[in-house]
């Protein structure tokens, strides 16, 4: 209910304003204006973003020093510490980096946008930017109407740049003009009091624009116009540091629990920072009043002491919060707790995901891989197997010779808890891709989706092959027995080799080795179909059990071949150049009949070499 008021409650004010001041016009006008400069500025930043700074963020964060640099620095280039805030959380989201990762980069952000107060206190207010604004608006404009993806980028941030500068302009213009007609300093209100009302103010301010950049921006041009007392800017500025936390714990809506635990660091830290400022406020304001002194700024520049004071609280933050990271990262997995439910959800992909190309594939590829693994439990209980006996070193044929028999499991319940879900979730993701991705980007994506169906498709085999396993598997028919043993351990063998495979971090040597694996298979089904033969003709199975016999047969090959072409597209991660060429050396279906057919012919070669040598 408060939340649909509150628009119109903006409005009304601002009417009101517009009516009784056509100064507090152009105060408004200039945020504004600033503001769509900032979406602008972030709009031509994400361009780049496909890809770029991607790679750089996930090389930035194996140590905390390193995802605290890259806060920094990310920030004080893009200025805009939101786009920074919804990456990381995209990021951590998709499992890219840790949450330790993550706070260090929210920690550096929230020191980098101090950067952007003094590039408005010691260049905005100093000379008449308007007289840049100007040309950057024309020169982005005219970018912005070009095909090319960059070109567009860079645009949008010259536009961007241009509006920013224009906003600045007209807020110092009307606070300057303000002084005619009304006074705001008269409202000012000293002492603690003042120091919390302010604070409120910064804070609300900051949740209604949903940038800090804009309220600082706004403070600075009042207290350069004298509108507003340093002792209230300051209090402001603390205001707009806590609200700043509005950007992230909106971003957080949309991600997943990690991205929660995210939004719930930048609160703590900025409220902390926050609460550190008020305590000291005094001693706070001695230290600002010494640096400015050694540093040669006046004692009357009271924007540039402000500048100073908003990069001091936040780098005292910063150094409280540092060694308190891995408390708080505890603290924060224990309230919020991932939730498990019947029905297994899909664990990387989030909304969020969608805003950065390269993060787009990389969710996907993690959430193939989680719908993989369910496949895989699927699998092996179907077969009467458990996970911890496959993915061990006991001998899975003395296994299934032992066991009294063979347990059931309900596969179409199972599909339907561990992968419908994910499945549809995936191909709903796939589809909300941004159609702008690179070509690659969109291969990566198509591929993933096949490797989609073939799990699926692997599983279905299963439950075709599961109703003869269980019949014969449990009979007294020894032979067929034996066979349908066979069959279950070659897939199960076959699985733990992929895993062993795809254990050790290799390229083109992945896919040979898959191609090996590929070959293996064919032969086992091969050798199957001749032994079926054999068995019919010494009476051991009838013609209807061979029958049966070879489609189970094929279905074991198919569930090995989709596990095989699954695993070739989720799991080897080399670059796509590297990857296409493997890929033009792999084996296709004719290769490996041909293969097949030679081995066959050398063995029984062999073997008629041998008996015309035996006397």
């Amino acid at each position: 209910m408060l939340k649909r008021l509150l628009l119109p409650l903006i409005f009304l004010v601002l009417a009101y304003g517009f009516w009784m001041s056509p100064d507090f016009k152009e105060v408004t006008a200039g945020v504004a204006i600033f503001l769509f400069g900032m979406l602008s500025l972030e709009k031509g930043f994400r361009t780049f973003t496909g890809g770029v700074l991607e790679k750089i963020l996930r090389r930035s964060t194996s140590r905390l020093w390193n995802s605290l640099s890259f806060g920094i620095i990310s920030t004080s280039v893009m200025q805009s510490s939101s786009l920074v805030s919804v990456l990381t959380i995209s990021f951590l989201s998709a499992g890219l980096i840790t949450l330790s990762a993550g706070i260090g980069i929210i920690f550096g952000a929230n020191l980098g946008t101090t950067t952007g107060a003094w590039l408005v206190a010691g260049l905005g207010l100093k000379v008449k930017i308007s007289a840049y604004a100007m040309p950057m608006l024309v020169f982005g404009v005219i970018l912005l109407f070009q095909e090319s993806k960059t070109l567009k980028g860079v645009g949008y941030v010259l536009a961007g740049l241009g509006f920013l500068f224009l906003g600045i302009h007209h807020m110092k213009e009307g606070f300057e003009a303000f002084k005619a007609s009304i006074n705001l300093a008269e409202y000012a209100i000293p002492g603690y009091r003042g120091l919390f009302l302010f604070t409120g103010i910064g804070i609300f301010a900051t949740v209604v624009m949903q940038s800090s950049h804009a309220t600082l921006v706004l403070i600075i041009t009042a207290l350069a116009a004298h509108q507003i007392t340093y002792e209230n800017a300051l209090a402001l500025a603390i205001g707009a540091n806590i609200g700043t936390t509005i950007t992230a714990i909106i971003g957080s809506m949309s991600a997943n629990q990690q991205g929660k635990r995210l939004a719930g660091a930048h609160l703590v830290f900025n409220m902390v920072t926050g609460l550190i400022a008020i305590v000291f406020i005094h001693q706070l304001v001695e230290l600002v009043d010494n640096l400015s002194r050694y540093f040669g700024i006046a004692e009357e520049d009271f924007t540039l002491k402000l500048a100073v004071f908003h990069t001091v609280f936040n780098l005292l933050g910063i150094l409280v919060m540092l060694p308190l990271v891995k408390p708080l990262v505890t603290l924060l997995e224990r309230l919020f707790i991932e939730k498990k439910a019947e029905i297994d959800q899909p664990k990387h992909l989030t909304n969020s995901a969608l805003d950065f190309p390269d993060t787009t594939v990389e969710v996907a590829r993690l959430e193939t891989e989680h719908i993989y693994d369910n496949a895989l439990s699927i699998i092996i209980h179907g077969l009467g197997f458990r996970r911890q006996q496959v993915f061990s070193e006991v001998v899975l044929a003395e296994v299934a010779s032992h066991q009294a028999k063979i347990t059931r499991l309900d596969i179409d319940s199972a599909y339907a808890r561990g992968i419908k879900g994910i499945y549809s979730a995936i191909i709903d993701f796939i589809s909300k891709a941004d159609i702008s991705l690179q070509e690659n980007q969109s291969n990566q994506l198509q591929q993933l989706l096949a490797a989609n169906r073939h799990i699926v498709e692997a599983v279905k085999d299963v439950k075709h092959l599961q109703k003869n396993l269980l019949f014969y598997g449990n009979s007294e028919i020894a032979a067929m027995r034996s066979a349908y043993d066979k069959l279950r351990v070659d897939i199960l063998t076959l699985i733990r080799e992929l895993n062993e495979i795809l254990a050790v971090e290799e390229t083109g040597t992945d896919l040979l080795a898959l191609d090996t694996l590929k070959l293996v298979i064919k032969e086992a089904q091969t050798e199957i179909n001749s032994n079926v033969s054999t068995l019919i003709r010494a009476g051991h199975i009838s013609p209807s059990m061979g029958a049966s016999l070879m489609n189970d047969s094929a279905y074991a090959y198919n569930i090995a071949g989709n596990l095989i072409a699954a695993a070739e597209t989720i799991f080897i991660n080399a670059e796509q150049t590297i990857n296409q060429a493997a890929r033009s050396v792999t084996l296709d279906d004719q290769e490996l009949e041909r293969l097949v057919k030679e081995t066959s012919q050398a063995s029984a070669e062999e073997s008629g070499q041998a008996t015309k040598e035996t006397p």
